[in-house]
C-alpha cells in the first residue's frame, strides 16, 4: 500500500484487522441465532444476555470493514494503474461471487427460514427449481435474495463510484484530498464523523430503517458509503494517519466509555425519548472511536507478516460467502434435534469453522470454483495444494 498510504511497505496490520473483522462477523451471525432479535432461524429459547456483547460490536463491525475496503481499494487503484482497469477488476471480482452466491450458496437460507416457520414442507431441490427464482415475495420473503452478500453489492456500487472520481482530472482529485485533510484535521477527525453518524441514526434510521436492498436504503448508504469513501481518502492522507497513530490509545478508552454509556441509556430507554437520543449519540461515539482506535492499534501492533496472514487473507472471502448458510443450516438442525443452547452453540461454531475451511480448501483447488468464491483465476495450482506466491496475500479481495 505504499503508493496509497504514503508509508513504506505493505500494511500488514490492516490485513490482520480485516481478518479479525470478518471473524467477528462470523461470531456475530452465530449470535444472531440466539438473541431475541429477528433473524432467519431462531433458537427455541432466546438468550437475553447475548444482546449485550452484540450491542457492543454492532455499531462498528461493518463500518470498519467498509473503511478498510476503502483503503484497500485506493491501493488496488494504484496497482492497476487506471480507473478503467480498476472498474473492470472490481466488477468481475465482486459480481461473479455475488451472482453465484445468490443462485447457489445463499439459496438454502430462505428455504430453511420457511421450514423453521412451518410455511414450507417440500425439499430444497423442489424449492430451488420451482420457488426460489420467482422474483417476487409470494412466500413472504423476497426471492431470490442475497441475504448477507449485500456487502458485495454495496461495495461494488461504491467501487464504481470511486472509479468515476478517479477519472477526474488530477487537479480536482488533489483538491478533494486537500479538502479531506482540512475537514478531518485535529479534533474534527473525531467529532465531525460522530455528528454525521448520530444525525443519520436519529433522523434517517427511524424513517427508513436498514433494508440492505441497495435502492431504498438511504440510512445504510449514509453510514457505509461514508465509511468507504472515508477509507479511500484516508489512504492518501498522511495527516489523518499521523493523528490516528498518535491517539489510538485514548480513542479505544473513549470507545469503552461510550459503550458503557450506551448500555446505561439502553437500560433506561423505556423511560422517555431523551434516553433513546443519548443511546444514539453514545452509539456514534463508540463506533467512530473504536474504528479509529483499531486502525491505530493494528498499525502499531499487528504490522507483521507470516504464513497465517498469507493464508487467511485469501481464505476470508470464501469464509464470508459460506459461513451464514452453514450457521443457518446447523442452527435449524440443532433446533430440530432439541439441543440446549450451550450444545447448539458448540455445534454451530465447530461446524461453521470446519465448513469454512473445507469450502476454501476446495475452492482454491478447483479452477472453475475459484471465481465463484471470490478467488483469482490461476493456470494451475502448485503441488500439495499450495497456492502460488502471486495469489497469496493479495490486497484486492474485498
Amino acid at each position: 500500500m505504499q503508493a496509497a498510504t504514503g508509508t513504506h511497505g505493505r500494511q500488514y496490520g490492516l490485513d490482520w484487522l480485516r481478518i479479525g473483522a470478518f471473524a467477528l462477523l462470523i461470531l456475530y451471525h452465530i449470535g444472531m441465532f440466539f438473541v431475541p432479535w429477528g433473524w432467519h432461524v431462531k433458537a427455541a429459547e432466546p438468550v437475553e444476555w447475548v444482546t449485550w456483547p452484540m450491542m457492543a460490536i454492532n455499531p462498528w463491525r461493518l463500518m470498519l470493514l467498509f473503511v478498510i475496503s476503502g483503503v484497500v481499494s485506493r491501493a488496488l487503484l494504484t496497482k492497476l494503474s487506471g480507473p478503467g482497469a480498476f472498474a473492470r477488476s472490481r466488477t468481475v471480482r465482486l459480481t461473479v461471487p455475488l451472482l453465484a452466491g445468490m443462485a447457489l450458496f445463499v439459496a438454502p437460507q430462505p428455504w430453511l427460514e420457511l421450514r423453521d416457520q412451518g410455511a414450507y414442507q417440500a425439499s430444497f431441490l423442489h424449492f430451488w427449481l420451482n420457488d426460489y427464482f420467482e422474483f417476487g415475495s409470494r412466500w413472504g420473503l423476497v426471492l431470490p435474495t442475497w441475504n448477507h452478500l449485500w456487502f458485495l453489492a454495496y461495495l461494488l456500487v461504491y467501487s464504481l463510484l470511486m472509479a468515476v472520481l478517479a477519472a477526474l482530472p488530477a487537479s480536482i482529485r488533489q483538491r478533494l484530498q486537500r479538502a479531506f485533510d482540512a475537514l478531518f484535521f485535529g479534533w474534527r477527525l473525531l467529532v465531525v464523523p460522530i455528528f454525521w453518524l448520530a444525525w443519520a441514526r436519529l433522523v434517517l434510521h427511524p424513517v427508513f430503517g436498514e433494508t440492505h436492498a441497495l435502492a431504498d436504503d438511504p440510512y445504510a448508504h449514509a453510514i457505509y458509503g461514508f465509511a468507504f469513501f472515508f477509507g479511500v481518502a484516508l489512504a492518501g492522507s498522511k495527516v489523518a494517519w499521523a493523528q490516528i497513530d498518535a491517539h489510538w490509545h485514548g480513542l479505544l478508552v473513549l470507545a469503552g466509555l461510550a459503550c458503557a454509556a450506551m448500555f446505561v441509556a439502553h437500560a433506561l430507554s423505556d423511560q422517555g425519548v431523551p434516553w433513546e437520543q443519548i443511546r444514539s449519540a453514545a452509539r456514534a461515539v463508540l463506533a467512530w472511536a473504536m474504528i479509529l482506535g483499531l486502525l491505530g492499534f493494528a498499525r502499531r501492533h499487528l504490522n507483521f507478516d507470516g504464513p497465517a496472514r498469507r493464508y487467511l487473507t485469501e481464505a476470508i472471502f470464501p469464509y464470508y460467502i459460506a459461513h451464514q448458510t452453514i450457521i443457518v443450516a446447523m442452527g435449524f438442525w440443532a433446533k430440530q434435534a432439541g439441543f440446549g443452547n450451550g450444545t447448539a452453540f458448540a455445534i454451530i461454531l465447530a461446524a461453521t469453522t470446519l465448513g469454512c475451511v473445507i469450502t476454501y480448501e476446495l475452492a482454491r483447488r478447483v479452477r472453475w470454483l475459484r471465481p465463484l468464491m471470490g478467488l483469482k483465476m490461476m493456470a494451475a495450482a502448485k503441488p500439495h495444494g499450495q497456492v502460488p506466491k502471486s495469489a497469496r496475500g493479495t490486497v484486492d479481495l474485498v
